[in-house]
């Protein structure tokens, strides 16, 4: 089958080919890039020598500061109302507890 093209270059072969074929191999680039910017966006890195996915080490910000409590107690001045008992957990948590919340397995008045 042979095409009539218009202006000087008169017949086409239909061997030419579509311009437009290569725009399928820029979509499938454009998937592998944001495949990549997403597991770069997740913290997760590919290690070199197994291939594997793995999460990536965290990075340290700044310098790491030790909060110490004082020697002796300090009393607080002021105005305000104490608002609960706070308690620190085994696993480091600090968890503030109010005592006028109704306890567990009883109903509110």
């Amino acid at each position: 089958m042979r095409r009539v093209g218009l202006g000087r270059h008169g017949q086409l072969d239909s061997d030419a080919g579509d311009p437009l074929d290569g725009l399928v191999n820029l979509f499938d680039v454009g998937l592998v890039l944001a495949v990549a910017f997403l597991i770069a966006g997740l913290g997760l890195s590919v290690n070199a020598e197994t291939g594997a996915v793995e999460k990536r080490a965290p990075t340290v910000t700044g310098p790491e500061r030790t909060i110490t409590t004082p020697d002796t107690p300090t009393e607080a001045t002021g105005r305000g109302e104490a608002v609960g008992q706070v308690y620190r957990l085994p696993d480091g948590r600090l968890v503030l507890v109010d005592p006028n919340a109704p306890q567990a397995g009883t109903s509110a008045p």
